[in-house]
């Protein structure tokens, strides 16, 4: 067997079509990491997170054995495409869930701690990084959105405008205004980074 490892993605996708299931493993570890966090910054909890990533790829690869993959030389993008719509659905889902509100009207699994976090993730979150990540999610999603995708995803404006159904124009306007509300926000709070 040869080193799949140097192969382009559409090489990979090619190959485990053809029944070489080994190039899925290089495909996934090569992805998961852009992969993973735009969808944890979209859904803000890392065991959800874990869930749709797997989702994901189980919808890839029922994709792929149904030879449903078109996006040929594309395929972060098609893959990014398949998380962003799974984060939405997830979204859709909970919207249409009932859900129990405490008389400060917080929902009453966010007030609640079911879990602890271990070490590994205390030792992982990083001060700056978490203070960022609390500035985007102040940020309107629409604007924080495009932040995610561009910056933690690594998509290109016209990648995200054809993800999100805008035009490239609206999606570098929403970048602009994002940046200037976080540099507001930085400013405000004196924050160094």
């Amino acid at each position: 067997m040869k080193n799949l490892t140097h192969l382009t993605d559409q090489e990979l996708v090619q190959a485990y079509m053809n029944g070489q299931t080994e190039s899925l493993s290089v495909l996934v570890e090569r992805h998961k990491n852009k992969i993973f966090t735009s969808i944890y910054l979209l859904v803000k909890d890392k065991y959800l997170a874990e869930d749709i990533f797997q989702e994901v790829f189980i919808k890839i690869i029922d994709s792929l054995n149904n030879k449903r993959y078109t996006d040929e030389g594309k395929f972060l993008p098609w893959a990014m495409r398949i998380a962003h719509n799974m984060c939405v659905d997830h979204f859709r889902k909970v919207k249409r869930s009932p859900s129990i509100k405490t008389s400060d009207d917080h929902d009453i699994f966010e007030v609640l701690n079911f879990h602890e976090a271990s070490a590994e993730t205390k030792i992982m979150e990083n001060q700056t990084h978490e203070k960022v990540r609390k500035m985007i999610d102040m940020l309107p999603e629409d604007q924080r959105e495009v932040i995610i995708l561009r910056n933690y995803a690594d998509l290109s404006f016209k990648e995200i405008a054809a993800l999100t159904n805008s035009s490239i124009n609206t999606c570098l306007g929403r970048m602009r205004y994002a940046l200037i509300n976080l540099r507001k926000m930085m400013t405000e709070k004196q924050i160094a980074l």
